[in-house]
């Protein structure tokens, strides 16, 4: 047809038959392209194995891991560790950078340094880091040692804290129970000494109760109230559908993600090991949820749902929406999704495949082409989010601060043939249903019919 209309014995004039030509060719080439640009489109995320996926994850964390903690096992953080502060930095003690790096870092790897040694490259490179990490603890807490941390550098230690607890609580037989009595008591008295420092009316109270229900957990003397304080507080603020408020007032930020859904939970957890039934640490009223161990329950159904919905968050292409203060901590949005998944305790609607998947399209996407400059020459995180961008920074923002981002790299706490690891690629919620694929439906969960009635 083509070519009976291009033929120039065609009783059209010869410009007519050359634009008609033309008009059919476009007519047919440009949905093929289209097609194949599509195709192209659909095939932007392909999907790792779990061998491929857990050799990736361990390598970006080890990147992110051995400056830090090579140095601070020398002694030698603070003397080579170049601080990055935020243009809008309020003056306080620059200190605080060194514990939110070492904390924040910990909390996140802890989980995989308790996995046994083997002869892996992996095994080797998670053996070293736990070496480092042993002597680091030490120092943290040794005021003879130059990387002696700022336990007195203010109410921000609070916050800092509480990541140094949370990495011991996360890796306790690992990097708790090896230490040495002394190291251990330094840690209890250091924690105890916080108490100087009153939190603000709102997720901070979260750090004052991880720091006493680790001391609880240890067997050192706690300060019940502000444990009650803190559960009786967390509990007032969830408002529904799997989400709590920042003290009164909701904001629509990832503080679920970076605080309060974790940590709620991790208290909740050391309470229950040594004292569940305690009904006034834990009370509620008018309902089963007295002590811990029945709350427990309830903040990890929460926790779930919030993690169908972060889920959600991730794109086909592996982005997640850019909203709310505390931005450069990157990757820790993601934490409830990789909380859940070490703990095996991921809500059925979520398969380890596509949990699995999606976590590792965020990190590539984040990491990889101009996230390539997340690091410095010497290897530290950078303020900013796919590269380096100090606007972003809020007024409390350090490099320090960045090490929030390994929170996401929990799941490496499962060994390598765990189901999380091993189960076949699969696609993400918006991945399937930008695709084209089937996806299930969402919907309305719980609410805090109590919210209205509070006494």
């Amino acid at each position: 047809m083509i070519y009976s209309i291009c033929n120039t014995n065609s009783s059209l004039p010869s410009g007519r038959v050359r634009r008609w030509g033309i008009l059919l060719l476009a007519l047919i080439v440009v949905p093929v392209l289209a097609f194949a640009k599509g195709k192209k489109q659909a095939e932007t995320n392909p999907l790792g194995t779990g061998a491929e996926d857990r050799a990736y994850w361990a390598s970006l964390a080890y990147k992110m891991a051995a400056p830090v903690l090579e140095n601070m096992a020398n002694g030698t953080l603070q003397k080579n560790m170049k601080l990055e502060l935020s243009p809008t930095w309020d003056n306080r003690d620059k200190k605080v950078a060194y514990m939110e790096c070492f904390g924040r870092l910990m909390a996140g790897i802890a989980p995989w340094l308790t996995l046994p040694d083997d002869d892996t490259d992996e095994g080797k490179m998670r053996k070293q880091l736990r070496e480092w990490a042993l002597k680091a603890y030490k120092n943290a807490v040794d005021p003879e040692s130059p990387d002696y941390l700022g336990w007195r550098s203010g109410g921000q230690t609070l916050v800092d804290a509480a990541y140094v607890v949370e990495s011991l609580f996360r890796g306790y037989k690992a990097l708790w129970e090896p230490l040495d009595s002394l190291t251990k008591q330094r840690y209890i008295k250091e924690l105890q000494g916080l108490r100087r420092y009153d939190p603000p009316y709102t997720n901070w109270l979260l750090f004052v109760g991880m720091e006493e229900a680790f001391i609880m957990y240890v067997g050192g003397q706690y300060d019940a109230f502000r444990i009650k304080m803190a559960l009786s507080k967390a509990e007032e603020w969830y408002i529904g559908d799997g989400l709590y408020s920042d003290g009164p007032s909701f904001a629509f930020d990832y503080y679920n993600a970076y605080v309060i859904q974790p940590m709620y939970t991790e208290c909740l957890q050391m309470v229950s090991a040594r004292q569940g039934n305690n009904s006034y640490l834990v009370r509620s009223k008018g309902d089963n949820r007295n002590g811990a161990t029945n709350r427990l329950k309830e903040v990890v159904k929460r926790m779930q749902k919030y993690s169908v919905i972060l889920e959600r968050f991730i794109s086909p292409e592996g982005t997640f929406p850019v909203v709310g203060r505390s931005i450069p901590y990157r990757l820790a949005v993601l934490q409830p999704l990789a909380q859940l998944a070490w703990m095996k305790q991921l809500p059925g609607e979520l398969h380890n495949g596509q949990v699995r998947c999606g976590i590792t399209a965020v990190m590539k996407r984040m990491f990889e082409g101009k996230g390539a400059s997340n690091f410095t020459p010497d290897g530290y995180l950078t303020i900013g989010f796919v590269g380096s961008h100090p606007n972003v920074a809020d007024w409390y923002t350090n490099n320090g601060s960045l090490y929030m981002t390994s929170l996401a790299f929990m799941p490496l706490g499962l060994p390598a043939d765990d189901p999380f690891w091993t189960d076949a690629p699969e696609k993400w919620t918006s991945k399937k249903a930008w695709e084209g694929d089937d996806f299930p439906k969402d919907h309305k969960w719980d609410i805090n019919r109590q919210i209205l009635y509070w006494e």
